[in-house]
């Protein structure tokens, strides 16, 4: 089964994060992503440009920025080919950016 990893993060606190955390965390990524590719688990994955640049169009009107008002905005995602919710959960337990927001977990129409 196909799931997508949706991250979502404080954009603004991920901004302010001390180099050496951000460098920490940059790091981590690069350890999921191997974990991941050695599982072959991955079939894609991007970060997301800010919100600033982001653009909603709705039944009468283009907006800039998110529409909705959240607390953490979407950052990217992980598209993985893995056996059952239950893999896919395990590898969104151990996302690196879960302990800075949420990962949700959301299965793919096939």
């Amino acid at each position: 089964m196909q799931v997508l990893l949706l991250m979502y993060q404080d954009e603004k606190a991920m901004q302010k994060l001390p180099r050496e955390e951000y460098g920490k965390l940059h790091g981590a990524f690069m350890a999921y992503v191997d974990a991941l590719k050695k599982a072959r688990a991955l079939v894609g994955n991007h970060g997301l440009r800010p919100t600033s640049e982001a653009r909603t169009v709705g039944k009468d009107a283009v907006l800039d920025g998110p529409f909705a008002e959240t607390k953490e905005q979407l950052a990217g995602y992980f598209l993985l080919e893995v056996p059952d919710m239950e893999a896919a959960l395990g590898w969104a337990k151990r996302h690196p950016s879960a302990p800075y927001g949420a990962v949700e977990v959301r299965p793919v129409w096939t």
